[in-house]
């Protein structure tokens, strides 16, 4: 007896399952379906969660299940999960032990994942290897969803189990794999029988994936062409299950994600079984907008390049089996070999027909030769460039050698010979004529060829001709159409010009005589007509009169085309004209005819180039071509000859020419000048006159109500008093204005520094400004100093801010910015100043603008866009003399509605001390008894006045009314304290006076006065160094002030 089981019934439930599984193997043939059959046994057997087989990746460490069985409430595992994620025990599982665990909770391996694989009913699981040739594939596991001790026994039924159920399922998969590459090899068959009859790549294509798809069952299959970009393609076709869409269309590889774009351009296959699962989900977007969730995509990469794409496509989840794939990959790769074996078909067919076609386009003929047989093929065409017809029979001698020219024969015969020596084979390339051996034409040939040797021996010779008879034509044409050029281009008489144009184009028209007959201008000016002939006596024609404007003659002679005919005798515009109806008797007997004109480039008919030939249609377009350029050559001869002899008849009078035409224009341009200047004269002297007549009426008036009101005794005339100093004055600052817009003011500038001259006028500008107007001022860190007169530099800044303001009636902002500045050469050269270093000097206002116009007359004297009364549109005059008189230049940029900015550029002072302080003289200035005043003036009134108010003030004074009569006053001892002595003076100039003086007294005081300064005390617009000026007119506070000031200097 044997032994017996200590557990009858646990014994008899082993029993039952194996026997059950015994059934599932001989009832089941799928081996997909037996591993689930297996699992439910054990699942129900066990009374477990879950049961089932998975396909193991060791390298991404993880398991891939199809298909599992689960009890009632517990959740399929089906997908791809990876062992990190439950634990460490998957290093067990590659050593190839089986993995029991009862309670996840405490298994080390497991104790920190616990609650991932309660999640997934998974706490107390095993896992058993499936090994197949030495090598772990899958996995047989068993998961509770509580802890559960597993008994020895259970864990021994269990390898029972998956022992038998391995071998079934390889015996299935034997079968399976038996069965699936017949049918492999079934559609494989089809295939290729199917494509045979394809004509073209997208055929083939498109049988490929029709046929695929169907085998496959898939929803879509496709093949595209990648571009150059590596990342665009072009689904061109594809085949589509019923309720799938066509995805034909233009793509971009990096839409369907990273994945697709790493293996495909790697050589590897794209697989993803679930997209919503496996990639990103704008990644996934694009495959799901095309109606594709699961995907096999095969790559073509050939050099390095990805160029084209052939996929399976499902719209549904789908696990790709390895049976798929492999079936995918060869069915690519053949589809692919075989359109390369058809395009390069279709290339070869197309390259055989190009060489057909282009042989007979270009006229090419062949021949082949045997050597040692002597036998010579010739096709048609060669035969034809030997003037033979295409059924004669050729040989070496009596059809190649006899065509051939007599000079041509033993080079050519040479030639051939060399090329069939042994040990030195030769390409044969050689030109020569033939003559026609039944037409008698000649002909020019190239022939080239190449041997074939064997064993040291010429066994074949291959080769073409073409008939090259009008390339050879042509450069003989060009050799004489340039040599005729150089002839006539070199040549200054007429008549040589036109007899070698006329030689020259019966030898390039074929023609047998020509005559060219042409206009000469005499010295009278009157013209008549020569010509020139060639090929013909001249007593062919001279028996003749000249030839009329026919019908056939007038296109010539009036130059509108050239007139060409195969027979002239039958042409329609011959013999319609009275009296002979044609060519006189005698004639030359002509029957083709050319003629072309000869036009000058100025269009004048220089004439004619006539050409004739006995024989009919001698001439065509070739030679009229000829002819044309031909007659190009000779205009322009004729043309240069014509001007070279009017250039030495210009020649002999160019210098008279020249010498009248440089007065007439001197002439011109003065009486230009003059008209400008009394315009401008007319301008100034208007506005000068209108300006100074207001002020007269005000200093005439006012005086004259004073002179009625005090002989009257009235003494309350103040007011009038004050109304003509007013008006003075105003007079006086208008001649101030003048002689600073016409740079004739006296300057006294000094070296100072213009930041704080800006900053001390603060005050003065907001209090002349008013408080509508901000004013921000911008000065630059290191400015440069420059060298002005800070009185005027202050008076042009008043200007600019005061026309400022009243740009901005309703008030604005206003700028005064400082800055170094470069004036390069080309801003130099447009202002008229040096280039280098200056410093900038810009006020800027937010004003109303000005246009173009009025920017261009701004500096225009009276010039002004203010109301009447309001201005005297001089004050930018004034600004711009004075920085012009400074070195200088002004410069306007406006835009209306934005504002204006006034740029003053001053030179860089680089010498001289800085002005740091400003005179300033008490305000009394009374003089002494004992100190001597000696006024020199000629004018009567002024020296009257100047006397008296010197005495006034307290000073002794001399009056002279003259330069000579102050000197004769000196030289007697009459030496003053100060001379006070006008400049401009008729006898002599007051700088005269005082250099006279000097020499006597040197250290005699000088104030000079003046109200125009005609360069006598005064150079470059700057008064002379250590003199002292006080202009006219003048108060007598200001009198005062400049004489005390000079003659308390030490």
């Amino acid at each position: 007896m044997g032994a017996t089981s200590s557990n009858p019934r646990s014994e008899l439930q082993r029993f039952e399952l194996l026997a059950a599984l015994g059934d599932r193997i001989r009832e089941i043939t799928d081996p997909a379906e037996l591993a689930y059959a297996a699992a439910e046994l054990l699942g129900n057997h066990f009374g477990i969660s879950r049961a089932g087989y998975g396909t193991i990746d060791l390298e991404k460490e993880s398991i891939t299940i199809d298909r599992d069985w689960n009890a009632p409430g517990i959740k399929s595992l089906a997908g791809t999960l990876n062992f990190r994620n439950y634990g460490s025990y998957i290093e067990d599982l590659k050593r190839g032990e089986t993995v029991v665990f009862e309670n996840a909770e405490t298994d080390p391996r497991t104790s920190g994942h616990a609650e991932a694989l309660k999640a997934i009913s998974a706490q107390s699981v095993i896992n058993m290897p499936v090994t197949e040739h030495g090598g772990l594939v899958a996995l047989l596991y068993l998961n509770h969803s509580a802890p559960r001790r597993w008994a020895t026994e259970e864990i021994a039924l269990i390898s029972a189990v998956a022992d038998r159920t391995r071998t079934a399922i390889e015996r299935l998969r034997a079968e399976l794999a038996l069965r699936e590459n017949a049918e492999r090899l079934a559609f494989l068959d089809r295939l290729g029988r199917e494509i045979a009859l394809a004509a073209d790549a997208d055929a083939v294509m498109q049988i490929t994936s029709r046929l695929l798809g169907e085998h496959l069952g898939v929803s879509i299959c496709a093949y595209a062409d990648m571009e150059q970009d590596q990342d665009h393609f072009t689904i061109r076709g594809d085949w589509s299950a019923p309720g799938s869409p066509s995805i034909r269309g233009y793509y971009s590889l990096a839409d369907f994600g990273r994945l697709a774009v790493t293996n495909l351009s790697a050589n590897k296959p794209l697989i993803i079984n679930n997209n919503l699962e496996e990639i990103a989900p704008e990644e996934a977007k694009t495959f799901q907008d095309i109606g594709i969730t699961a995907t096999i995509c095969m790559p073509l990469v050939k050099q390095g390049r990805l160029t084209a794409l052939m996929a399976i496509h499902d719209k549904q989840r789908r696990v790709w089996s390895q049976r798929e794939l492999s079936l995918l990959t060869e069915v690519t790769e053949r589809s692919w070999a075989h359109i390369e074996r058809v395009r390069s078909e279709q290339a070869a067919r197309a390259s055989e027909e190009r060489l057909r076609l282009a042989t007979d386009a270009a006229a090419i003929g062949t021949w082949d030769y045997d050597p040692i047989s002597g036998v010579l093929r010739w096709d048609d065409r060669c035969k034809a460039l030997f003037g033979l017809p295409p059924d004669a029979e050729v040989t070496y001698e009596s059809a190649f050698l006899a065509g051939l020219h007599p000079e041509d024969r033993a080079r050519a015969d040479e030639a051939v010979r060399q090329s069939l020596a042994p040990g030195t084979p030769s390409r044969y390339d050689i030109e020569y004529r033939t003559i026609g051996l039944r037409d008698g034409k000649e002909r020019w040939i190239a022939a080239t060829g190449e041997a074939l040797f064997q064993s040291g021996r010429a066994i074949r010779f291959i080769g073409t001709v073409v008939d090259v008879t009008a390339r050879k034509r042509v450069e003989h044409q060009l050799q004489l159409m340039n040599a005729t050029a150089a002839a006539v281009a070199a040549e200054l008489d007429v008549e040589r010009i036109v007899q070698t144009v006329t030689d020259a184009g019966v030898v390039l028209s074929g023609a047998q005589f020509g005559a060219f007959f042409y206009n000469v201008i005499d010295d009278k000016g009157d013209s008549y007509v020569l010509y020139a002939l060639s090929g013909a006596p001249r007593s062919a024609f001279e028996n003749f009169p000249m030839p009329r404007n026919t019908a056939v003659f007038e296109p010539t002679f009036r130059g509108t085309s050239v007139v060409r005919s195969d027979d002239i005798l039958t042409d329609p515009r011959y013999g319609k004209n009275w009296p002979r109806k044609g060519m006189p008797e005698g004639h030359l007997p002509v029957r083709s005819y050319l003629a072309v004109p000869v036009v000058s480039r100025s269009g004048e008919v220089l004439g004619g180039l006539f050409l004739g030939h006995t024989e009919i249609g001698v001439f065509a377009e070739q030679q009229e071509a000829a002819l044309l350029g031909l007659a190009g050559h000779a205009a322009t001869a004729i043309d240069n000859s014509r001007l070279f002899k009017a250039l030495q008849t210009l020649n002999g009078t160019l210098e008279q020419r020249v010498k009248d035409e440089v007065a007439e224009r001197a002439r011109a341009e003065e009486h230009l000048r003059q008209a400008q200047k009394m315009e401008a004269v007319g301008q100034l002297t208007g506005g000068i006159a209108h300006d100074f007549n207001n002020m007269l009426a005000v200093i005439i008036g006012g005086l004259n109500l004073v002179q009625r009101k005090l002989r009257n005794g009235d003494t309350n005339v103040h007011q009038f008093v004050t109304g003509a100093i007013d008006g003075a004055q105003r007079a006086a600052e208008l001649t101030r204005r003048l002689l600073a817009f016409s740079r004739q003011q006296p300057l006294a500038p000094k070296r100072l520094n213009p930041n704080r001259l800006v900053s001390g006028m603060s005050e003065l500008l907001n209090r002349t400004l008013g408080e509508t107007i901000q004013i921000e001022t911008v000065l630059a860190a290191g400015l440069w100093h420059v060298e002005a007169d800070a009185g005027q530099l202050e008076s042009a800044l008043l200007n600019l801010c005061v026309n400022a303001r009243d740009a901005m009636p309703a008030g604005g902002k206003l700028t005064i910015e400082t800055s170094n500045a470069h004036v390069d050469d080309r801003y130099a050269r447009e202002n008229a100043i040096p280039s280098g270093q200056y410093v900038m000097i810009a006020v800027t206002d937010t004003g109303t603008g000005m246009t173009a116009d009025v920017v261009a007359r701004a500096f225009d004297p009276f010039f002004t866009t203010k109301g009447v009364g309001k201005g005297t549109g001089l004050g930018l005059s004034q600004v711009y003399g004075f920085v012009r008189q400074s070195g200088g230049s002004v410069k306007i940029y406006s835009e209306q509605g934005i504002g204006t900015t006034l740029k003053i550029y001053l030179p860089r002072s680089h010498h001289g001390v800085l002005d740091s302080q400003i005179d300033v003289v008490a305000g009394e200035h009374p003089g002494c008894a004992d100190e001597i005043i000696m006024v020199v003036e000629d004018e009567d009134r002024v020296r009257l006045m100047a006397a008296e108010a010197l005495r006034e003030l307290g000073y002794s004074v001399l009056e002279m009314q003259g330069p000579r009569e102050a000197l004769v006053a000196v030289e007697s001892g009459q030496v003053p304290s100060l001379l006070f002595t006008d400049v401009v003076m008729p006898e002599m100039s007051g700088r005269e006076l005082v250099d006279q003086v000097k020499t006597m007294h040197p250290s005699l005081k000088v104030l000079y006065t003046t109200g125009y300064t005609r360069n006598a005390i005064v150079h470059n617009g700057t008064l002379d160094f250590g003199t002292e000026l006080l202009t006219k007119p003048y108060t007598i506070d200001e009198l005062a002030e400049k004489v005390r000031k000079v003659l308390d200097r030490k």
